[in-house]
């Protein structure tokens, strides 16, 4: 029912989502497998339509569980430190903005975070960000317009201002 290519890209949206928590990110992948295997027969009949029914399982229990933690505090892990920050040479200063930069997207509304994750972790398409949420071209269009304000916002409430 599922590739392995898409299985990986399953897993790398829902470690975006969980903020680089690779456990918590197969976990998602796993339950929204399960969900599909439950649902296989009426998965198969609806051909095409799997994998983005796949996303949205998994960004729903990405914002189930964040609203289940929302009470703990802001963790950084491991795998934090990988990700990779185009034109910052610098490791160390990789690893700070990683951070801050996560730090960031934890303060922003799921909604915002999602459709970030999706046009810039993921670098997908305006339609294909559209399908696997499930939500019209210009809501995507205006939701990464007032995603990136709102996360302009915090990073300039906590002192960092763009480059020139």
């Amino acid at each position: 029912m599922i590739s392995r290519t898409e299985e990986a890209a399953l897993l790398r949206f829902a470690t975006t989502l969980t903020l680089g928590d690779v456990h918590s990110a197969e976990d998602l992948v796993q339950e929204a497998l399960l969900r599909a295997w439950r649902h296989a027969e009426r998965l198969i009949s609806t051909q095409g339509l799997a994998r983005p029914w796949l996303f949205t399982v998994v960004r729903r229990l990405a914002i189930d569980g964040l609203r289940a933690r929302r009470t703990r505090p802001f963790e950084l892990s491991a795998s934090d430190v990988d990700l990779d920050v185009e034109g910052v040479p610098d490791a160390g200063e990789r690893m700070v903005t990683a951070y801050v930069l996560r730090e960031a997207m934890a303060e922003l509304a799921p909604y915002h975070r999602e459709v970030l994750v999706h046009r810039y972790y993921l670098d997908h398409s305006v339609e294909d960000t559209a399908a696997v949420l499930s939500i019209p071209i210009g809501t995507v269009k205006s939701r990464t317009s007032h995603a990136l304000k709102a996360l302009r916002h915090v990073l300039t409430s906590q002192g960092f201002h763009a480059r020139r």
